[in-house]
């Protein structure tokens, strides 16, 4: 039996860790529905009725003693075909000034973001919001000037 992953099995049912796209995403949807994760960030499927469950919508509670305290961020979520093999695709719907973010378009940038540049197959949308808000409290990020609240891209 296996202890791991690895690509070589990650994509076969021999793999008894492997669990299909829709499992692993209707597991997603009821712990964002149920509300277990932490509260400093929530996430749900965008439109009930998308039976493939791309589209997600997602939010982060501003870290405390930074700029960006107090403020909630909505940001999009797009989980493709390949989804957990790779990467969702992150936008900001909120405007935010982050090094990880495109300032013209809010989408997260992989390669300057570790979590969507270091993908493990482990990692989820909980991940992924988690590790933004920690992006956000770091050192060099916390007191970038911030967009007036409330804008949008």
């Amino acid at each position: 039996m296996y202890a791991y992953e690895s690509s070589a099995d990650k994509n076969t049912f021999t793999n008894p860790f492997y669990r299909p796209r829709s499992f692993r995403l209707l597991e997603e949807l009821e712990k964002g529905e149920k509300g277990l994760g932490p509260e400093s960030c929530s996430y749900g499927l965008a439109d009930s009725d998308d039976i493939s469950m791309t589209t997600w919508n997602g939010t982060i509670l501003g870290p405390p003693h930074s700029n960006h305290e107090n403020r909630i961020y909505s940001l999009s979520i797009e989980c493709g075909p390949n989804y957990p093999d790779h990467p969702p695709t992150i936008k900001f719907i909120s405007k935010i000034n982050l090094p990880c973010v495109d300032s013209k378009t809010g989408q997260v940038t992989p390669s300057t973001f570790h979590t969507l540049r270091d993908w493990k197959r482990a990692y989820n949308m909980e991940t992924i919001l988690l590790e933004l808000r920690k992006e956000m409290a770091t050192p060099a990020n916390k007191k970038l000037p911030q967009p007036k609240e409330g804008s949008t891209f």
